[in-house]
């Protein structure tokens, strides 16, 4: 086997591997998020939404485009999880803001995202070198 096909073998490895990760930790939080009456895009808003933001920037947050957000801010505010409000400084705009009810649910949320990650085997440590490692990778493109 060459370096370049050895290379080539590695870098397919760790594709599977991110790949399985990446299944099982949507399964968790699917598993998860149902619980409490949420599905994972809602859930995905509602643990991005940590302050008042438009739509595009809540949309950037998901990684999706504001379009898709719409639909899942839609089904929140007829929940009465989040309200639209105007804009303090563009009077064309909205915010997007938790209610009452809509910042208990995500404490909620938050709460039970941390029963039983994929990751429950590595330590807080090996964790954070993961992400960071990931974050790397992810910013050299």
């Amino acid at each position: 086997m060459t370096t370049t096909d050895a290379q080539a073998a590695a870098l397919w490895e760790l594709g599977k591997l991110v790949n399985q990760l990446d299944i099982q930790i949507t399964a968790h939080v699917r598993e998860r998020v149902a619980t409490i009456g949420l599905t994972p895009a809602q859930a995905a808003a509602l643990r991005e939404l940590t302050s008042p933001m438009t739509l595009s920037e809540l949309a950037g947050r998901m990684i999706c485009e504001p379009s898709n957000a719409t639909v899942v801010i839609d089904k929140l505010e007829s929940q009465r999880l989040i309200e639209r409000r105007p804009h303090p400084s563009d009077r064309r705009a909205k915010q997007l803001s938790l209610t009452p009810e809509g910042a208990e649910r995500r404490e909620k949320l938050l709460e039970i995202l941390r029963e039983g990650p994929p990751l429950v085997g590595l330590t807080d440590q090996e964790q954070s070198a993961l992400q960071d490692l990931l974050q790397r990778a992810i910013s050299r493109r």
